[in-house]
């Protein structure tokens, strides 16, 4: 069963938010019911300011706790003090008096009191009669005492009011009276006196919230959660469909050009303008093409090349050979001898094809030895003494360098000088002359061959060291080779931990630069 991108996108966003919506759900739920029990703890707290404001006068006049009963009616001591006040306070508000009604002024007394005046005679010590008082204000009504919390879960599984879950402490948290403390948290009040706290007050928490509130707010909540699914399910899957189209269009063109790659078409190209990392594998992948493409052009011109190299002593060997079968030509050693040199010809580029396969695959037979350098090169190049000066050429031989043996196969190092002195020996015009001089830089030994004009152009110095590559004008094929000679060396030298250079020589040719470590530094 296939199962996309997108589904495993909805997937994980569902699960993603669902897990919010459930851990959100369950820490309300926790912070509801820990505050709506810490509220109403501290409502029940506030109804007992009374009885705090009672135990201090008491303790006050008596100066300690001696007033409070021993034995087991100290558990029910705090509850009967409660009611005891609850009554009092009962009283009080029916004690107290209505206020009167003012008397209204009888009618005859009002129309009476004019003509008094008017028919009394008029004294000098008569004193107007002073104004009515004001009425009184009618008194507040009595505040009811406040409804007690309805009954709650005890310790023991049996409901009981505030009136047995208050509990009484001295100043060092002893128990005086009231319901002694248990596993139930204690919410306190200190008790002060004079400034001095001389005991304490508490009331016990409950398991569960008693406020309706709060059950009402959870019973919502709970009825709520359908709802928040849904929009969850909504809401990923939204989420999911524009991520999906987001990362399965450049996955989709990765895909197709992968399936270009198999396919052998090498010029395929992905656009990789995203700057993430979908934008980064996009460059890779398109890199990645480009270095296959080069690899399969190489491949394509190191089989022309080869096949142009294999056919044209082959060729030679042919015509030299019908021209003995048809009679043109005897069988004269200047005709063997012709023969021989291509067959010698093709098969020093077999081999030479051959060690460059095995370089390729790591497998070039190398058993490397401390040995002098300097020493070698000089054999070499006195090995190719005569033949420089029968083709007038000098060789200059500078002094030795300081010993310092370099860690490599002497055949194949004598393979590359052989090769690098042919070279030269082919390609520098007469009347010049080479010098090989040496030196060590950075632990390393570096042997220098410089020959004499004519120049190699300055394209051509970095494609030297290239399969079949030949340059042209004076250094060009037709005195010989198949342009694997250096190819060959410099797979040989990085086989061995060396290196292999070409850079413009003072005296106007090439200069090759071999470069080996020290054996001190290879061990």
């Amino acid at each position: 069963m296939k199962f996309s991108i997108g589904h495993r996108l909805f997937l994980s966003v569902l699960l993603a938010m669902l897990t919010v919506a459930a851990g959100a759900v369950y820490l309300l739920r926790q912070n509801v019911l820990a505050g709506f029990g810490d509220y109403a703890v501290g409502i029940e707290l506030d109804r007992l300011d009374e009885l705090s404001t009672a135990l201090a006068a008491r303790y006050r006049s008596q100066g300690n706790w001696n007033f409070l009963p021993k034995g087991d009616a100290k558990r029910d001591w705090i509850a009967q003090e409660l009611l005891r006040l609850q009554d009092e306070r009962e009283r009080r508000a029916l004690a107290v008096p209505a206020p009167a009604a003012p008397a209204a002024p009888a009618a005859d007394a009002v129309d009476a009191a004019p003509a008094a005046e008017l028919d009394a005679p008029a004294s000098p010590f008569h004193v107007p009669p002073a104004p009515p008082a004001p009425p009184a204000p009618p008194a507040p009504p009595a505040l009811p005492f406040p409804a007690l919390p309805a009954a709650a879960p005890g310790d023991d599984g049996v409901a009981y009011d505030l009136h047995q879950r208050v509990t009484l402490l001295d100043a060092d948290g002893r128990y005086l009276a009231g319901r002694r403390p248990g596993a139930l948290p204690l919410a306190q009040r200190p008790i002060e006196v004079g400034g001095r706290t001389v005991g304490y007050l508490g009331v016990a928490r409950s398991h569960q919230p008693s406020d309706a509130m709060a059950l009402a707010f959870l019973e919502q909540l709970r009825s709520s959660l359908w709802q928040i699914v849904v929009a969850a399910v909504a809401l990923s899957a939204l989420a999911g469909a524009l991520l999906a189209r987001h990362f399965r269009r450049p996955i989709g063109q990765l895909a197709d050009g992968a399936a270009a790659l198999a396919g052998g078409r090498y010029d395929v190209r992905l656009p990789d303008t995203r700057s993430d990392e979908l934008g980064s594998l996009a460059r890779h992948f398109n890199a990645l093409a480009a270095q296959l493409d080069s690899m399969e052009a190489a491949r394509r011109q190191w089989v022309a090349d080869t096949s142009h190299e294999l056919r044209t002593p082959l060729a030679v060997l042919r015509a030299q050979l019908e021209a003995l079968q048809d009679g043109v030509r005897s069988a004269t050693p200047d005709t063997l001898n012709a023969m021989l040199r291509q067959v010698l010809a093709l098969n020093k580029l077999i081999d030479e094809l051959y060690a460059l396969a095995r370089a390729d695959v790591g497998a070039l037979d190398c058993k490397p030895v401390p040995l002098d350098l300097w020493r070698l090169a000089t054999e070499a190049a006195r090995g190719f003494e005569e033949r420089l000066r029968g083709a007038g050429l000098a060789l200059d031989l500078d002094q030795p360098p300081p010993s310092a043996p370099v860690l490599c196969d002497p055949d194949r190092l004598r393979q590359v000088l052989d090769n690098l002195f042919e070279n030269s020996l082919r390609y520098t015009a007469a009347g010049g002359r080479i010098a090989v001089h040496a030196h060590t830089a950075n632990r390393r030994m570096c042997l220098v061959i410089d020959d004499s004009a004519p120049g190699v152009p300055d394209e051509a110095i970095a494609r030297l060291g290239e399969r079949f590559y030949r340059v042209d004008a004076s250094r060009s094929r037709a005195h010989g080779g198949a342009g694997l000679g250096l190819a060959l060396c410099r797979r040989i030298l990085e086989a061995q931990g060396g290196d292999l250079q070409f850079a413009h020589a003072p005296l106007g040719g090439l200069r090759v630069t071999v470069s080996l470590p020290l054996a001190r530094e290879a061990e």
